[in-house]
């Protein structure tokens, strides 16, 4: 996901947004080549929109310096942030005063901090969509040519994602299925329907249960993984070094996840499924005295094509939540191991929400609007 910078020209200030990185600091000499007298011989430079700042940030921002001092103005750094004045104070040349105030004094009512809560909410979901748009057109270019991404790769984490995921998703389906069979035969024995318990277990573990659970789990242990590796990249400064090798980072990294989690996540719901079902007919077979033959003719009967289509459908697009969220909270890190503990945190929290939402939106699509499968 390409940064961002923009740097704008306020009488006697210079304002910079976004990131003074290596990715943006030819635009942002382009935008600094002309700088204009100002009057009181003074000109400041506002860092407090910028997210962050690297070593070649800290060389742009030094010369910038040097360069208008040598036009006779006197030239300072304001409101670089804690973390950015630290970076400032490491790697720059010239002397930087780390006691500049982080913020222009004053406290902001409520007009200023909902703002500027909407303009994070927009900038989030800009980045989100960038980094949607990027994935989905390096996978679609990736099916026809391979260059840019690690041999090997896809099988890799089709057994990371999927194939390791296998015994908690098996043994969470199976309790599922065994205690849903359990509560509803204590309700139906006694009206003499315990035999539709088979019905009901079927159509809950293909419709709801299936996806949601293995939705959930590769929440929290496949999701939890692909940020903090990403996140780990960013602050060891990997991303930079694929750039340097002329390896763009989403389609080296992202990229064969989502192949991964694409193909494996549907097996792992119709495993989960079968998983359930069985749960359910050890019920059957223990408590409820219904043998093998007429549970299994009771679910055959109970299913249709559209419940296991439905089924896979969620179970496609909850695989593209997750992966996608865990990639995006991975790139939103910039410095410390404390960091990627909170974007793997807030990634798996993230996941979850947006499963279960996507879940309750689909189940409304297919079942109270126009049918979309006969």
């Amino acid at each position: 996901m390409r940064p961002e910078a923009s740097v704008s020209r306020r009488q006697n200030r210079l304002v910079f947004r976004g990131q003074i990185v290596i990715a943006t600091v030819p635009f942002l000499l382009s935008e600094t080549e002309v700088i204009e007298p100002v009057r009181g011989g003074a000109l400041t430079l506002d860092l407090a929109g910028v997210d962050h700042v690297d070593t070649a940030g800290v060389a742009f921002l030094d010369a910038l310096r040097s360069r208008i001092e040598k036009n006779g103005l006197e030239c300072r750094i304001e409101n670089a942030g804690e973390r950015n004045a630290r970076t400032l104070e490491v790697f720059s040349s010239r002397k930087f005063d780390s006691q500049a105030p982080v913020r222009p004094p004053g406290r902001e009512n409520i007009f200023e901090k909902l703002g500027g809560r909407a303009m994070r909410i927009f900038g989030n979901l800009h980045q989100f969509f960038l980094l949607l748009a990027d994935t989905f057109y390096y996978a679609i270019i990736g099916l026809f040519n391979r260059r840019g991404m690690r041999k090997g790769d896809f099988i890799n984490q089709s057994i990371l994602i999927g194939m390791n995921s296998l015994p908690i998703v098996g043994l969470i389906s199976f309790l599922i299925g065994f205690i849903l069979a359990l509560q509803s035969a204590a309700q139906l024995r006694q009206f003499g329907a315990a035999i539709f318990v088979a019905d009901l277990i079927a159509i809950a573990m293909t419709r709801e249960m299936g996806p949601l659970i293995t939705a959930i789990v590769l929440a929290g242990r496949s999701g939890s993984a692909i940020t903090a590796e990403i996140a780990t990249m960013m602050v060891t400064e990997e991303t930079d070094a694929l750039r340097s090798m002329a390896l763009n980072p989403v389609r080296y990294v992202v990229v064969p996840k989502v192949y991964a989690i694409t193909m494996t996540m549907p097996m792992l719901t119709i495993l989960s499924m079968l998983i359930g079902i069985f749960g359910a007919m050890v019920i059957g077979l223990v408590y409820l005295d219904i043998g093998m033959e007429p549970f299994y003719r009771e679910v055959v009967n109970a299913l249709i094509l559209k419940d296991i289509l439905t089924g896979f459908i969620k179970s496609v697009v909850f695989a593209w939540l997750i992966v996608m969220i865990g990639a995006y909270y991975g790139f939103q890190v910039r410095t410390g191991a404390e960091e990627v503990g909170r974007a793997t945190t807030a990634s798996v929290v993230a996941s979850i929400f947006w499963v279960i939402l996507a879940d309750s939106l689909l189940g409304l699509a297919f079942y109270l609007g126009q049918p979309v499968f006969v």
